[in-house]
């Protein structure tokens, strides 16, 4: 089935098509810059055989323009695209960041305390974003061989790549929160002390309202980072179906297999969730909350 897209008469830069449906092809778009955006569009999702023409119809001087493909088994493409590797990624993403972003606001806010040896240890947490994965996997490898968690073995389960995980992502959940807190001014500390606001009060009635950009900008980066994880879960992990094997690993056997639909499937996803991530993350930091106030 064929949907022809005919133009009609428009202005130059806003085109008017009316479809109509035949029963020949399985889909057609209108317009030339149209026909390349779905051609690519059906490339990057992985239809196989795709089977791309163009063909121009002059009928009482409306120009039509038609790309077919074959209709693709939407069972086999849900199949395709290993929905079991998509669901342990989100599981994997939603508890690193649970985990990791009480630690990261903790670590963060004594970071801005710390006077002498604070570069140090900003190294030290820095390192997991300059370390190559396999170099990472490998230390957890000889660290935690041998060890388990309540009879749970740290090697080949879904605990070591959770532990993996928050070890790596250890950069992405403090370095937005400690600018957070360092953008604070001294003066509202100054002045939550002399009202006889106790730390813990500075911190929890002043401070932490304060950060909420950077606790939410860290919270994206965690989660977009940890869903496209491949090195250290690889390594750590292996390839466990409904255990071990993320959407990454499993893009990475697909493309092994030669299976080009499927990989394409899961990539797809993958982008769409690390873009929504990624702009959330944007959104929160790029927002000046002082531009209106300058304003007035």
């Amino acid at each position: 089935m064929v949907y022809i897209m005919r133009r009609r008469d428009g202005s130059e830069r806003t085109l008017k098509y009316s479809a109509t449906r035949v029963n020949t092809f399985s889909i057609a778009l209108g317009g030339r810059s149209l026909v390349a955006v779905l051609t690519f569009i059906l490339i990057f999702t992985g239809f196989n055989n795709i089977c791309v023409y163009v063909h121009i119809l002059d009928t009482q001087d409306q120009n039509t323009y038609i790309v077919g493909y074959p209709s693709p088994n939407k069972g086999n493409t849900i199949k395709k695209m290993d929905i079991e590797s998509i669901l342990l990624s989100l599981k994997l993403a939603f508890c690193t960041m649970a985990l990791i972003l009480p630690f990261g606001i903790w670590v963060a806010h004594k970071l801005v305390n710390l006077n002498r040896s604070r570069p140090w240890f900003e190294a030290a947490l820095a390192l997991p974003l300059v370390l190559p994965p396999t170099v990472l996997g490998y230390y957890f490898l000889v660290s935690f061989g041998n060890t388990s968690i309540f009879g749970i073995p740290l090697v080949f389960s879904f605990s070591g790549i959770l532990l993996a995980s928050l070890i790596v992502n250890i950069p992405f959940a403090i370095q937005p929160i400690q600018r957070a807190f360092e953008a604070i001014s001294p003066e509202i500390r100054e002045a939550a002390q002399v009202s006889g606001l106790s730390n813990w009060q500075i911190f929890r009635l002043i401070e932490l309202p304060l950060s909420w950009r950077g606790i939410t900008g860290a919270a994206a980066l965690t989660f977009a980072h940890t869903i496209g994880e491949f090195g250290v879960v690889l390594m750590v992990g292996g390839a466990i179906p409904g255990e071990t094997k993320t959407a990454s690993i499993a893009i990475y056997d697909k493309v092994q297999g030669f299976d080009s639909s499927g990989a394409g499937a899961i990539a797809l996803v993958l982008l769409g969730t690390s873009l929504a991530c990624i702009a959330l993350s944007y959104g929160m930091f790029g927002r000046n909350p002082n531009h209106h106030r300058n304003l007035s």
